[in-house]
């Protein structure tokens, strides 16, 4: 574990840009791509680039994870979750995906589970931003006392 908050952000943005790297140039490239689209608010453009990536590398877990962060932006958390199913196969720590499906249970009502999730989130990125505050709550709520 990381001593302080300047270290644990060093180690996550060292993790970020081991899973955003593809030994495939034609992945890498349609990432980038990918990026200009989410920027320029083209969700179906990014969609489809995702789509392509997903078909020349399976393995890149990274482009499942971005797809399902593409299709939670749509509101489709169907698909969404689906990725993230694919994301966790293939990479039980991945602690975006976590957080990621953690909000998904909560925005669904599912408060419990979503605890939890965010809970495993934790236990592999005790640093998280964000999250310790959503368990502190949803724990409240849940438990109805302080964790």
């Amino acid at each position: 574990m990381a001593p302080d908050d300047e270290s644990a952000k060093y180690v996550e943005n060292r993790i970020w840009a081991i899973w955003l790297g593809s030994p495939s140039d034609t992945a890498n490239l349609l990432m980038g791509r990918v990026k200009t689209a989410v920027d320029g608010k083209d969700l179906d453009l990014a969609i489809k680039l995702l789509d392509a990536v997903i078909d020349i590398r399976p393995d890149f877990v990274e482009a499942w994870n971005r797809r399902a962060t593409v299709y939670y932006t749509k509101k489709d958390f169907g698909r969404a979750l689906a990725d993230i199913h694919e994301v966790l196969a293939r990479e039980p720590r991945h602690f975006g995906a976590l957080s990621g499906l953690g909000i998904i249970l909560q925005e669904l009502g599912d408060d419990k589970r979503a605890l939890d999730v965010f809970r495993r989130a934790l236990a592999v990125h005790p640093r998280l931003e964000r999250i310790p505050d959503l368990v502190k709550k949803l724990s409240e709520k849940i438990d109805g006392r302080d964790i």
